[in-house]
C-alpha cells in the first residue's frame, strides 16, 4: 500500500466515524491538527476516533480536533477534502453555518470565543513571522561570529528580506482581523497603515505630535475590527449603486479620525501596561516566576489558551525590542521531551515506544502536539512530571535574561532567534529542561502499568 493509500485511507476511516459527510459542516487544519465541524455531535463515534491508528489525541472544542501531527495532518486534509467533494459535504456549508451559530451562543465562553478571533487573526502569519525570524536570527549570528561582515551586500540584502515583515506586519494583522470581524480585507490593511504610517509623526493633537506606530499591534487590532463594523452598519444604508464607491470612504475617513483621537493613545497606555507588567514580573519575580510561567505553559496548550499569546510576544518586540517571555514558555516543549525520553527508557510496550518514537522528532523541533496528546496526557502523572521540568528550564531563562529577537517554532530552531550571545545559555537552559523532565518522570512519573492503552 502506498503512502497516498495510507492518507486517503485514514481520511476515510474518520470521515465515517465522524458521521459521515453529510454530517461535516467545515474542515481545515493547523501545523498538526484536522480540525472539523459537525453538524451533530452525536452521530459523531469519539471512542473510535481516539483509537484509531494514527490519530495521537482528540481535542473537543467547538470543533473536533484530531491531532494527527506535522506533516501527516496536510496529507490527510488533502484527501478528506477529496472525499467531501466526491460526497457532495461542501454544499452543506449554508445549512451548517446555522447550527454552528446556534452552537455558538449555547456553548461558546465570550473569552474562549475572543481568542480563537485572535488566534484566527495571528495563526495564519505564522509561517512568515518563523521565516523572517530565523532569516534574520541567522544573518545576525554569523555577523557577530565573523563569518560575515555586516557591510557586506549579502548581509544588507539577507537582513532587508529577513526584517521587511516586521516593518509593515501591522498591514498584515490588519487585513486578517478585518477579515475575521466580516470586513474587507484592504479596508483592515488600510487600518493598520493608519497606524504605521510614518506621515502621522506630522500630525499634532491636544499639542502633541503623534508618533507613528504608536499603540502597536493593539491599536491595528482596534482599528481593523472598527472599520469592519462600521463598513458593515454603513452599508445598510448606502444605495447599492454608490456602495463600493461611499462605504470604503466613509469607513476610512471615520476610522482614521478615531483611530489617531482614541485607538492609537488607549492602545499605547495597553502596550506600555502589558509590556510593564511582564518585565516587572519577571524581574521581582525571577526564577520563581521564570519556574511558574514555563509549568504553566503545557496547561495552556492543551486548553488552547496559548494561543492568545502571539499578540503579547509581538508586542514587546514591537515595545522594547526583544522578547524575554518566549525562551520561558519554550520550555514546556523541553520538559515534554525529557518526559518522553524517561517513557521510552521504561516501557516495554512496543506500541508506546513507536508512538513516543514518532513524536520526538517534531518535540525537539519545537511542535509537541504529538507527544503532549498522544503520550503524556493520556499517561497522567508523565504530564506533570514534564510540567516540573519545564519550570526548571523556565527558572533557568528567566536568571538570565535569555530574549528573542522574533517569535517562531520553540525547540531546537529557536535558537536562531535568541540574541546571538545569549545562544550557549538558551541551548544550556533548554537541555536543563530537557533532563529536568527526564529525571521527574523517570524516577516517580512512570510506570508500565499506566499505559493500559498501549500494547
Amino acid at each position: 500500500m502506498g503512502k497516498g493509500d495510507k492518507y486517503a485511507n485514514l481520511a476515510e476511516e474518520l470521515l465515517g466515524k465522524l458521521g459521515g459527510a453529510s454530517n461535516v459542516a467545515d474542515a481545515a487544519h493547523c501545523m498538526t491538527r484536522l480540525r472539523v465541524l459537525p453538524i451533530d455531535r452525536l452521530k459523531v463515534n469519539m471512542e473510535d476516533i481516539k483509537n484509531t491508528e494514527g490519530v495521537l489525541g482528540v481535542i473537543e472544542e467547538e470543533t473536533i480536533q484530531i491531532v494527527l501531527g506535522p506533516g501527516v495532518v496536510n496529507k490527510v486534509h488533502t484527501e478528506f477534502e477529496k472525499l467531501l467533494e466526491s460526497y457532495g459535504g461542501l454544499n452543506l456549508k449554508e445549512v451548517a453555518s446555522k447550527n454552528k451559530s446556534e452552537n455558538d451562543r449555547k456553548n461558546a465562553k465570550p473569552f474562549k470565543l475572543f481568542l480563537r478571533r485572535i488566534a484566527s487573526i495571528f495563526i495564519p502569519l505564522i509561517p512568515a513571522l518563523v521565516a523572517s525570524g530565523l532569516i534574520t536570527g541567522i544573518t545576525k549570528a554569523t555577523v557577530q561570529a565573523g563569518w560575515l561582515a555586516a557591510e557586506s551586500q549579502l548581509a544588507i540584502i539577507l537582513t532587508v528580506i529577513g526584517s521587511g515583515l516586521f516593518a509593515y506586519l501591522g498591514i498584515l494583522v490588519g487585513t486578517n482581523a478585518a477579515k475575521e470581524y466580516g470586513g474587507s480585507p484592504a479596508l483592515g490593511a488600510l487600518a493598520g497603515i493608519l497606524v504605521i504610517n510614518p506621515a502621522v509623526g506630522d500630525i499634532s493633537l491636544f499639542g502633541e505630535n503623534l508618533l507613528p506606530g504608536r499603540g502597536g499591534l493593539i491599536g491595528v487590532l482596534f482599528a481593523a475590527i472598527f472599520i469592519a463594523l462600521v463598513e458593515k452598519q454603513v452599508r445598510k444604508f448606502i444605495p447599492q449603486s454608490l456602495d463600493i464607491i461611499l462605504t470604503p470612504t466613509i469607513a476610512l475617513l471615520i476610522t482614521g479620525i478615531v483611530t489617531y483621537i482614541v485607538f492609537m493613545p488607549v492602545g499605547g497606555f495597553l502596550s506600555d501596561a502589558i509590556t510593564t507588567g511582564l518585565l516587572n514580573v519577571l524581574d521581582f519575580g525571577g526564577v520563581v516566576a521564570g519556574f511558574v510561567l514555563g509549568a504553566a505553559f503545557l496547561p495552556l496548550v492543551i486548553t488552547g489558551l496559548h494561543q492568545g499569546l502571539t499578540p503579547v510576544h509581538l508586542e514587546l518586540i514591537n515595545s522594547i525590542g526583544d522578547d524575554p517571555l518566549l525562551p520561558i514558555l519554550a520550555m514546556g516543549g523541553a520538559g515534554q521531551v525529557g518526559a518522553a525520553f524517561a517513557i521510552y527508557m521504561k516501557t516495554k510496550k512496543a506500541s508506546l515506544k513507536r508512538a513516543i518514537g514518532g513524536g520526538l522528532p517534531s518535540g525537539m523541533l519545537g511542535i509537541g502536539e504529538p507527544l503532549i496528546f498522544g503520550v503524556t496526557l493520556p499517561l497522567g502523572r508523565p504530564f506533570l512530571t514534564a510540567c516540573l521540568g519545564a519550570g526548571v528550564g523556565g527558572a533557568f531563562q528567566a536568571q538570565f535574561g535569555i530574549a528573542t529577537s522574533s517569535i517562531g517554532v520553540s525547540g531546537l530552531p529557536l535558537t536562531f532567534l535568541v540574541h546571538p550571545n545569549q545562544i550557549g545559555l538558551f541551548l544550556a537552559g533548554l537541555f536543563i529542561s530537557y533532563i529536568a523532565g527526564f529525571i521527574f518522570t523517570y524516577l516517580f512519573g512512570f510506570n508500565d502499568e499506566m499505559a493500559v492503552e498501549f500494547k
